[in-house]
């Protein structure tokens, strides 16, 4: 059974979400503020966090900063308000793994919570087979089981759902990915309209992986198709 902890301060809406995870067949707990959620996170272990950006005193913000600080790469699901694009962006910076927006409907928190679940354990069946894979692509080195990226030999810090993003770009050697493809490969779900999450993590790993971000020679934008790794080994 899997394990997911709810951090949101509105008493209602934690109640809400809580019961229709439990239908579902999860354990579910609650915290109502930055420090109880932290708490909850070591003490319960869970698989999935449901995190609130707009909690009172240390923010959602805080909390998911400290959780990647310190090293617990639990799978984080943002909630962010409508019109909010800006926490959005600096969510997933900070390492969260997808976002939904308040309002949201059942059924899609629902399906984020399932795919983020399925991804998860996905990759813990890939950690404890013990396989060893590295990927190549110009100057950066990447290790799917030690989950790190470097270039030329310098370690690149990057968020659970951008490391994915880029091997999925890397395993494709060079064929194009469309939008669809990729939230569906590597969130679990195929939605155009949130077609702009792909978009905003292909910028943060430009702006980590590339020379110069303005004019990308790693990660190429195919126009009305999507994107695509230039395998060219001489790329610098």
């Amino acid at each position: 059974m899997s394990r997911i902890l709810i951090v949101e301060d509105n008493e209602d809406l934690a109640f809400g979400i809580r019961n229709n995870l439990e239908i579902e067949g999860y354990e579910v707990r609650t915290a109502a503020t930055g420090n109880g959620g932290l708490q909850q996170a070591g003490d319960f272990r869970p698989d999935l966090i449901i995190l609130d950006l707009r909690l009172p005193k240390m923010d959602g913000f805080e909390v998911l900063e400290t959780l990647r600080r310190r090293g617990d790469r639990v799978a984080v699901l943002i909630l962010t308000a409508r019109g909010e694009e800006v926490d959005k962006v600096r969510g997933l910076r900070l390492g969260a793994d997808d976002y939904v927006t308040k309002p949201f409907g059942l059924m899609e928190l629902l399906a984020r919570v399932e795919a983020l679940l399925r991804r998860a354990g996905a990759s813990l069946a890939s950690r404890e087979s013990g396989a060893r894979e590295t990927l190549r692509v110009g100057p950066i080195e990447i290790c799917p089981d030690s989950r790190t990226v470097r270039r030329n030999g310098r370690y690149i810090d990057l968020a659970p759902k951008e490391f994915d993003l880029l091997v999925e770009l890397v395993r494709r050697d060079g064929a194009v990915a469309s939008r669809i493809e990729l939230m569906k490969n590597v969130w679990g779900h195929a939605s155009v309209v949130m077609s702009r999450t792909v978009d905003t993590h292909i910028l943060e790993l430009r702006r980590k992986l590339e020379r110069d971000p303005s004019q990308p020679e790693l990660i190429l934008t195919v126009r009305k198709a999507g994107y695509r790794i230039c395998q060219d080994r001489r790329h610098p």
